[in-house]
């Protein structure tokens, strides 16, 4: 059976994704060069930020047409992140908001890459 263990984001320049994304994760990427970014987590997930201009075939999307979506265990770690990634400067597009699913909010990345952060319900 297959298992998904890559997101894979198509980015305009990855060297600065990749320092966006080393702030907002606190941690730094396991592997860094100008076309590619990669991060690497605990439970084997992975993170690639690659440049839109080397993708192969070449990539039509563009950001927010996903979302990568965070976990947190309460509201106040929502509240302290949704805080933090505004003062980053990050856009946010939807402030902290009571859904079916929990509370959520989401920002987007420099490329318009939906991330969204909730607490569960």
């Amino acid at each position: 059976m297959l298992q998904p263990t890559y997101t894979l984001l198509y980015v305009d320049d990855p060297e600065a994704s990749g320092r966006v994304y080393a702030a907002l994760l606190g941690r730094a990427p396991v592997e860094a060069g100008p076309t590619f970014v990669l991060f690497a987590f605990e439970g084997g997930m992975r993170l690639g930020l690659w440049s839109r201009h080397t993708v192969v075939p070449a990539a039509a999307a563009s950001g927010g047409g996903a979302e990568v979506a965070f976990t947190v265990a309460d509201d106040a770690a929502l509240e302290a992140t949704h805080a933090a990634w505004a003062e980053r400067g990050l856009p946010i597009l939807q402030p902290p908001t009571e859904m079916d699913f929990g509370r959520t909010f989401v920002a987007l990345d420099p490329d318009g890459h939906r991330l969204r952060v909730f607490r569960p319900g």
